[in-house]
């Protein structure tokens, strides 16, 4: 296991519900794996949303449960022994921010309960989920599973470019499913007459020579959807896509806070918060089995108008009037 990847433990304090357990001696322990980056710019105020929401419930910073934090830093390859390290380290739940993770977990441990956090689709990518009513197994938690995701982000992108005929999807090695997701963006593209490129990065060192490229191709959009290598550098991705004048829709809210064009999504930083909730059940002894898996109900839109400008892009009227929030 690369130990830089593994980024050591937080400690949160219980309650008094939790109390009885940790006077008879038993300290709980909570493991979360990642893919991205946990403190970057953008993921630390995600896993910070998560301790809030432990706080909300009554846990406080301290003693108990003890957090374990394991990062594989855009690196999947690295997941399947810090999932181990995790199950070795006896945790009493881990908590899977995506679908590698949570197929690395799972593949870790079939008892350990298994909190996901966004899973796209966790009925298809393997993850031992029966229903999202029922899972049946050791894998609960959240979903950004809705029909027509990702048919919405090349729509919305068709609306400020209307004039495009060719987009790209930007992701790195093992953060979107070739079968599913690379599918229905092209399926999406393809019914409104456009092509679809694929941008693969490995780190902020691709960013501008791919986006070069791509510009050659004659890409005019970008889609940025569950991409844990610009989650880390997304400051440094806006800028770059905006050097080179290629329009983004991103999958999370926070790239445009940081400068991308626009993004429509659940709120993120909330799935980490609701996570909290299936810890704490589960500490409880609730059976992960039991616990049905929760879809988002609410997406929002968000345009930073600044950056539409830079761009030199008018934002149709109709958008902007559909937008939860517009970044002047």
């Amino acid at each position: 296991m690369d130990r830089r990847a593994f980024l050591g433990m937080l400690g949160l304090l219980a309650a008094p519900r939790v109390a009885e357990a940790q006077s008879a001696g038993r300290v709980y322990a909570v493991g979360t794996l990642g893919l991205g980056f946990s403190f970057s710019e953008v993921g630390q105020d995600w896993w910070r949303q998560f301790h809030e929401g432990m706080r909300d419930l009554g846990y406080l910073e301290g003693r108990n449960p003890i957090v374990k934090h394991a990062q594989a830093g855009g690196r999947p390859e690295l997941l399947p022994g810090l999932a181990r390290e995790l199950v070795r380290g006896r945790v009493d739940v881990i908590v899977a921010t995506a679908a590698p993770e949570t197929r690395a977990a799972r593949q870790a441990t079939s008892t350990i309960p298994i909190v996901m956090v966004f899973a796209p689709d966790p009925l298809r990518e393997g993850l031992g989920v029966a229903s999202l009513a029922r899972p049946g197994g050791n894998v609960t938690g959240l979903t950004r599973l809705v029909a027509g995701l990702r048919q919405k982000y090349v729509e919305l992108l068709k609306e400020v470019l209307p004039s495009a005929s060719r987009f790209a999807v930007v992701i790195s090695p093992g953060s979107l499913s070739p079968d599913e997701g690379l599918r229905e963006l092209d399926a999406a593209t393809k019914a409104l007459g456009m092509s679809l490129s694929v941008l693969t990065v490995h780190g902020p060192d691709d960013f501008e020579p791919v986006l070069i490229k791509a510009r050659k191709d004659g890409v005019t959009g970008l889609i940025v959807a569950g991409d844990p290598v610009t989650v880390r550098y997304a400051r440094a991705f806006a800028e770059i896509a905006l050097k080179h004048r290629l329009p983004a829709i991103y999958w999370a809210r926070d790239y445009v806070d940081v400068g991308g064009l626009m993004a429509y999504s659940t709120n993120v930083a909330d799935l980490y918060r609701r996570a909290a909730t299936y810890v704490d059940k589960i500490l409880k002894g609730a059976r992960p089995a039991d616990l049905p898996v929760e879809q988002p109900t609410k997406f929002e839109l968000i345009i930073n108008l600044k950056t539409a400008k830079a761009l030199g892009l008018t934002i149709p009227p109709s958008l902007l009037q559909r937008a939860d929030q517009v970044i002047e």
